[in-house]
């Protein structure tokens, strides 16, 4: 089972009637359909809160990419004005992981841990990007264990920013790689590490994305769980899709 985590709670305010929620985005510059399709839901959205639950870009070498010209920045500015007229909420995935406090500060969004409990309109729902329940993915699991640790975030964060760059294309190949191995084997949300969290956290729905395989699952006594897509504009067809949460419920919005 994975390990019993600290569930934190978000508590939304009353006046709140719905939260987006959404992941799995993989923004990098040489995508730009999927970009013009965040740039348009963000401008667009009537929600009265978005969370952000991981893999927002493709790759994320550390905040200071963003301080200078360049498609980092592009998206820290979008962020920045969504976060001027309605709150932001990001918690990490796989992919971004060394978002910090630096980016959030410069854009006005909020970190939230992984798992975090949303407790809207009196039903609480359990948040994750979802990799850290891939129970079977032992190889992810130990590198993700490694990569969080503070010491080699600091001797990453170290390096001249080309030099991380050059490593995150590496780390992005060799991801590749193996995902074209005939043998590879796919990993997902193990069933009763999701109960158990959901047990303990007292919610009946864990939303996550990582897996890009979205669809509802029944746990059994009136739990489940809620797969994000992911998203693709240049797709056939084309894959923008989010989660609206509000009194009626989980609500899935294609966005194109």
């Amino acid at each position: 089972m994975a390990a019993h985590p600290a569930f934190k709670e978000l508590l939304a305010p009353s006046a709140w009637r719905t939260v987006d929620l959404i992941s799995d985005l993989h923004l990098q510059a040489d995508e730009p359909a999927t970009f013009e399709a965040w740039r348009g839901y963000l401008q667009t959205t009537p929600a009265d809160a978005l969370i952000i639950l991981g893999d927002l870009f493709e790759v994320w070498v550390g905040d200071d990419a963003a301080a200078l010209p360049g498609f980092e920045a592009e998206c820290a500015e979008l962020l920045r004005r969504t976060a001027e007229r309605l709150p932001v909420y990001f918690m990490h995935g796989n992919r971004d992981f060394l978002v910090g406090p630096a980016l959030a500060a410069q854009c006005g969004f909020m970190l939230l841990d992984d798992p975090t409990v949303l407790v809207l309109h009196g039903e609480r729902w359990l948040l994750s990007h979802g990799d850290i329940l891939c129970l079977d993915d032992t190889d992810y699991l130990e590198f993700r264990a490694q990569v969080r640790t503070p010491e080699w975030q600091a001797a990453f964060l170290a390096r001249p920013l080309a030099e991380r760059r050059a490593l995150a294309r590496s780390m992005r190949a060799q991801s590749e790689d193996r995902k074209r191995n005939p043998s590879a084997r796919w990993a997902d949300v193990d069933g009763g590490a999701a109960r158990q969290w959901l047990q303990q956290a007292r919610a009946g729905t864990l939303v996550h994305g990582h897996t890009h395989r979205p669809a509802d699952h029944d746990l059994g006594d009136g739990l489940k769980r809620m797969v994000l897509s992911d998203w693709d504009a240049a797709a056939h067809p084309p894959r923008a899709q989010l989660l609206c949460l509000s009194t009626a419920g989980a609500q899935r919005v294609d966005l194109r």
